[in-house]
């Protein structure tokens, strides 16, 4: 690949994560007032979409905005996970009983 062509292509930004003393502390910046969402985010390396959803659910949480709470989202990761793990168990017993149907006696 030439420098030309690098030069247009976008490297996505490595996936963070932030522990939620810090989103917190981020949310209340932003709910004082002093500085906008966009000068709170470019002072803490931060993407302005990132720290405007922080704030958008803080509201979810605080219950001043409708939506999934951040436990009801926890809940609904893990009931997910958990189905995938029972779908795949089931794939896994249909083929072992199709293996096992197909044997001679």
């Amino acid at each position: 690949m030439s420098i030309m062509e690098s030069m247009g292509k976008k490297r996505p930004r490595p996936r963070c994560s932030f522990t939620p003393e810090f989103k917190a502390e981020i949310v209340e910046l932003c709910r004082r007032g002093d500085r906008s969402v966009g000068q709170i985010a470019k002072d803490f390396g931060l993407t302005e979409t990132a720290v405007r959803l922080w704030v958008s659910q803080a509201e979810v949480d605080a219950g001043e905005r409708d939506g999934l709470t951040s436990s009801e989202r926890e809940e609904l990761a893990a009931l997910r996970r958990e189905n995938r793990r029972l779908r795949e168990d089931v794939d896994i017993l249909k083929r072992a009983t199709a293996f096992f149907a197909s044997m001679p006696k």
